[in-house]
């Protein structure tokens, strides 16, 4: 099966920078999406962005004009990068992914925690 790894969260104040890291095992995971979706305390779960294996893009409206997603297909890895955090980014951020071979699987790690606050 697919394990996924998040790392980078923290404590940043409103306005500055955090790049949050998402690595799956093992390499040869063939993995066809992977993105982010965060949940915070009494919302539901919603997504954040995502990436194919073919490099198409998407930054949900949250995050559009702030945010980045890219990988390195070689390292297994994707990146976010949340640049002008506000607080209400304040989140728990999962790393997500999906692989499409004779069903939909999905793949989730256990969270990273990023809090913006002054």
């Amino acid at each position: 099966q697919v394990q996924l790894v998040e790392s980078g969260g923290g404590l940043v104040q409103p306005g500055e920078s955090l790049t949050l890291s998402c690595a799956a095992s093992p390499s040869n995971s063939n993995l066809d999406i992977m993105g982010w979706h965060r949940q915070a305390p009494g919302k539901a779960r919603e997504l954040v962005a995502f990436i194919t294996n073919r490099d198409i893009t998407h930054i949900a409206d949250i995050g559009k004009g702030r945010f980045t997603i890219s990988r390195d297909a070689a390292k297994n890895t994707v990146y976010l990068q949340m640049n002008g955090l506000k607080p209400e980014d304040t989140a728990v951020y999962y790393c997500n992914g999906v692989r499409y071979s004779s069903e939909r699987e999905d793949y989730w790690g256990q969270g990273a925690r990023v809090t913006v606050s002054s």
